[in-house]
């Protein structure tokens, strides 16, 4: 069943008046101008099993009114919730991250994404939701904030499951990827949008994407130059420089113009300002290669095969990162990271060249403890439930805490080929969650009511439909 576009005219337009933000195209009061009205011509969006598909195309500018257009009521909620955690995380108000992000991002995004964000501000406001280009700035750097800020960084939570496998390790020789997102049940819906971008420049890129970010944020993501991407976050880590590069500027520029692996590790690298370090698994479908950069602040290591696979759940290989710029445990089986990592070489051995999409699934969705040796889902497994895990044993973020995997993707070098992946939402697994049950039984969470929402268990599906 095809998606259905859907097509605007004046007429059915919701429109109100306000100051126009600073753009490069005039931006009316009262109407759409025809050029805006060829802009959304272009682009459509659709809803199936809890995803949002969205397709933007053209210039900087145009593709941004696009997408802030057409998710404008999600955006302005994404904004509403992040300021009221950031809040009571860190008693400071919008306000205050809103100036420093101005502050700490100036002069270090490029001017096209300048203009891509403008267009979001420009297309939101269209749609009757009005907001600063700083606000947008603040949202896009929000996950490079967090490690600017040090009492979050310090309490900063890791999480992702993912591997990619090739050679003798699939069934075909060729590729396979698959991820699953673990994040704040609260933050973590809003990254349900599956985003297809048609650049005037650079490679095409469809990949999972959060709230109004140019780049993925939790980073799974297919290229025109066949490369295809994921990470897992580095857990318990302290670099950061906040003169360098932010991350959301480094991402996005890797995947609209880099063309093979190697491109790709080098723009991530240039001017690295430490923030998301992480664990990123690559492959290249044109040579059925795969790699890993493991990009610390300090210390970074790439590393390539062309047979075997290789996993994430964040704990870093790399000893000058694990021991000089974290504080994470290498070996401690109880440890969140330790226990997944350790499961994901089990099934890699258990499904030695049989795995395929169907196999990537079922590994997602695991729930073996390799601690307690048993089915139980918790924030040792593969599939993490960090809201079933009473807290008990050392390593995980302590008694019930709201949050873990909300999704499942998975892709091969076929599907890539043909602009194609699977996506499950509401957790790889069919547990799902059900915010009224869990506030209900776990009254300390009370300060969430409202902003934590249910996340159902959802089919898998392919993107964009069939």
């Amino acid at each position: 069943m095809k998606g259905l576009k859907l097509v605007f005219s004046i007429s059915t337009i919701f429109l109100i008046a306000g100051c126009a933000p600073e753009t490069t195209v005039p931006v009316h009061e009262d109407y759409i101008t025809t050029k805006q009205e060829e802009w959304l011509a272009k682009a459509y969006r659709y809803e199936r099993n809890g995803w949002i598909f969205l397709h933007v195309e053209g210039g900087p500018f145009e593709r941004g009114f696009q997408r802030g257009y057409l998710t404008a009521n999600e955006i302005d909620e994404f904004l509403d919730t992040l300021s009221y955690v950031r809040k009571f995380q860190t008693a400071k108000d919008l306000d205050f991250f809103v100036q420093a992000a101005a502050k700490l991002f100036k002069g270090k995004v490029s001017a096209e994404y300048v203009e891509e964000m403008k267009g979001m501000v420009a297309g939101m406001e269209r749609a009757g939701k009005k907001i600063t280009f700083d606000q947008m700035l603040f949202m896009n750097g929000f996950i490079d904030m967090g490690y600017w800020w040090s009492q979050e960084k310090e309490s900063k939570g890791s999480g992702c499951s993912a591997f990619i496998a090739t050679g003798e390790a699939t069934a075909d020789g060729k590729i396979v990827m698959a991820h699953n997102s673990w994040i704040s049940y609260a933050t973590g819906r809003f990254c349900n949008i599956v985003l297809d971008i048609v650049p005037d420049n650079g490679h095409r890129i469809l990949m999972q994407s959060w709230g109004p970010l140019i780049y993925s944020g939790t980073d799974f993501f297919i290229t025109s130059a066949g490369l295809v991407g994921t990470e897992t976050t580095i857990g318990a880590f302290s670099g950061f420089n906040r003169k360098g590069t932010p991350v959301f500027e480094r991402a996005r520029k890797a995947m609209q113009y880099a063309n093979n692996i190697d491109e790709w590790a080098q723009i991530m690298m240039e001017d690295n300002n430490g923030a998301y370090a992480n664990s990123w698994l690559l492959g290249d479908i044109k040579t059925n290669e795969i790699a890993r950069l493991e990009l610390g602040f300090e210390h970074y290591n790439l590393e390539k095969k062309t047979t075997g696979y290789i996993s994430g759940s964040n704990v870093t290989d790399n000893i000058e990162i694990l021991r000089e710029e974290t504080k994470a445990t290498y070996d401690d089986i109880r440890d969140r990271s330790v226990a997944r990592r350790e499961r994901w070489k089990q099934l890699m051995i258990e499904h030695h060249g049989k795995i395929d999409i169907e196999v990537a699934k079922r590994m997602l969705a695991d729930h073996y403890d390799m601690y307690l040796g048993k089915e139980n889902p918790s924030s040792r497994t593969i599939c993490g439930h960090h809201e079933l895990d009473d807290g008990s044993i050392p390593g995980s973020r302590g008694a019930y805490y709201p949050g873990g995997a909300v999704d499942g993707k998975v892709v091969d070098s076929s599907m890539a080929k043909n602009w194609q992946f699977w996506a499950k939402w509401g957790s790889s697994c069919d547990i799902g969650f059900n915010a009224k049950e869990f506030l209900e039984k776990h009254t300390q969470y009370d300060w969430l009511q409202g902003y934590l929402k249910d996340l159902p268990a959802e089919p898998w599906t392919i993107f964009p439909l069939e």
